[in-house]
């Protein structure tokens, strides 16, 4: 018969009104900790049989040696290829790597980051934040880096998408957007506006944000295809400008002769489309490096690492794009 799992320190924290740093430094025997608050933490901890393992009693002496990174868990392209330069790059530091999934913790982010300080983690990286658990609000007794605040390269790939397009003469962009509750997503709509804004072009009415698949992209590409005056289309990712490929195609409309289009990740089945598709990434190694750096200089005590340059956008142009005729 499988045990249950008895109650963890996150629950003693929250019986006891207290946070997991307390009732850690109860179990310690650590001071700078009040009687009444140690009896009360005492308290709880024997009314739910809380029995503290080496996790717990090592969580205040930075001993885990382990970065935990909150993931979706999706197979997009995007995220999987961030999630290993992450994995990649903590090892490189010598940390070890512990990964939750909220596919497996389905109380959000502030459940995926219970699991991780559980299992005993110095810090915790947000991989492909969403505004579901509210990752900006979330509170632990370690630091925690979001790789969209340490990076804001996908505002700047969208601009270079867009304006790619914009200096090849066409008079505004339409785009195709992703899930508004991802901020990817949102960084790459204020790309593509900002770029407009710029230029001084018309910014155009937006199809439904679809949600990161081929067929969303196709649904706004038959929106678009119906659409008079489109000749340029940035979308938030590789995987919907392939919908929208294939919808303009049954409504006979040539890509690049009719319409322009730019996707966004620079996914490998991107240069072998037909036609290639023209596409920007960010480079996701670097981004992982940086959010270590942050969140390391958390860890240690150190000063958050000064001057951090931009990060090199690539923008790949193939057969997809081509001057309005």
């Amino acid at each position: 018969m499988r045990r249950s799992r008895g109650p963890g320190m996150n629950e003693v924290a929250r019986a006891a009104g207290v946070s997991q740093k307390t009732v850690s430094r109860v179990v310690n025997g650590e001071p700078y900790v009040s009687a009444e608050v140690r009896d009360r933490v005492l308290r709880v901890i024997r009314e739910l049989d809380y029995r503290p393992n080496n996790a717990a009693r090592a969580l205040i002496r930075g001993t885990y040696h382990r970065i935990g990174v909150v993931s979706l868990g999706s197979a997009l392209s995007g995220p999987a290829s961030v999630l290993m330069a992450l994995e990649q790059a903590t090892r490189r530091t010598g940390y070890s790597f512990a990964l939750a999934s909220t596919l497996e913790n389905p109380g959000g982010y502030a459940a995926a980051v219970e699991s991780l300080l559980e299992q005993g983690v110095d810090g915790i990286v947000l991989s492909d934040p969403i505004d579901d658990g509210a990752p900006s609000s979330l509170t632990a007794d370690v630091p925690v880096v979001s790789l969209d605040v340490v990076g804001k390269e996908g505002v700047a790939a969208a601009r270079a998408g867009t304006e790619y397009l914009l200096s090849l003469g066409h008079r505004t962009v339409w785009h195709i957007p992703g899930p508004q509750n991802w901020w990817s997503a949102r960084d790459r709509l204020r790309g593509w506006r900002e770029a407009l804004a710029a230029a001084g072009a018309p910014e155009p009415p937006l199809p439904d944000a679809g949600d990161w698949s081929p067929a969303a992209g196709h649904a706004a590409g038959l929106w678009l295809s119906r659409t008079p005056g489109v000749t340029a289309v940035f979308a938030a990712n590789d995987e919907m400008a392939i919908g929208a490929l294939r919808a303009f195609s049954e409504a006979d409309l040539s890509v690049p002769g009719d319409i322009s289009v730019v996707g966004f990740d620079d996914i490998p089945a991107a240069a072998y489309l037909a036609p290639p598709l023209t596409t920007v990434r960010q480079d996701f190694q670097a981004l992982a490096e940086r959010a270590l750096d942050v969140l390391l200089a958390r860890i240690e005590g150190r000063a958050r690492p000064d001057g951090l340059a931009d990060l090199p956008v690539h923008l790949s142009v193939r057969q997809s794009t081509a001057p309005p005729t």
